[in-house]
């Protein structure tokens, strides 16, 4: 890609849908709303849509039908999407647990993992009662244990990964558009 490209690239943002993966609290909301913002591009908010398609709120899925049926409810939304949607979608934290996710996300799009701190998760959640995971748990070492059971996988699901501690939505939109535009050039 040569100079004048990738400042067009810039101006238009991501290609295709964008999938921000990682643990709750790292910033998936927040980016995609900036991302939204800076780009037109659609946003997909998860557990929004499933709340309003199961017509209850997450925690109550949880209670009422399990973490199973959560779990499918996130890949049946996750095979709609098309390939050059242009959306930005904001996964549940679990989401790239699962393989047929992953399979799902790569089809239609790139998958970006926000990553941030124990520290930062914590601080972030600490007022939140709608992370049905961390009810009773919002301490460092719940979160740190949490996280490392998923590290592997948001690793092993991501076309790159970009960290949020300390930075605004506007650093974390430029710091992933960079990441895809040398993904892009180096493969």
């Amino acid at each position: 890609m040569n100079e004048l490209e990738s400042l067009q690239q810039a101006e238009r943002g991501p290609d295709g849908n964008l999938f921000l993966i990682g643990f709750m609290g790292a910033g998936k909301s927040t980016v995609a709303q900036a991302l939204s913002a800076l780009y037109g591009m659609e946003v997909v908010e998860m557990d929004e849509a499933i709340e309003r398609q199961a017509g209850m709120p997450i925690s109550d899925i949880f209670a009422t039908l399990g973490e199973e049926a959560f779990r499918q409810m996130e890949t049946r939304l996750l095979t709609t999407l098309e390939p050059g949607q242009r959306c930005v979608v904001s996964c549940g934290g679990g989401v790239a647990m699962r393989e047929v996710n992953v399979q799902a996300m790569r089809r239609s799009g790139s998958i970006v993992w926000l990553t941030a701190t124990p520290e930062t998760i914590l601080a972030r959640v600490a007022g939140s009662d709608s992370r049905p995971l961390l009810e009773g748990h919002k301490d460092i070492g719940y979160i740190q244990s949490m996280m490392a059971q998923r590290q592997l996988k948001y690793e092993a699901a991501a076309d790159v990964a970009v960290a949020t501690d300390g930075k605004d939505a506007a650093q974390i939109c430029s710091d992933i558009l960079a990441a895809l535009q040398a993904r892009r050039q180096e493969g």
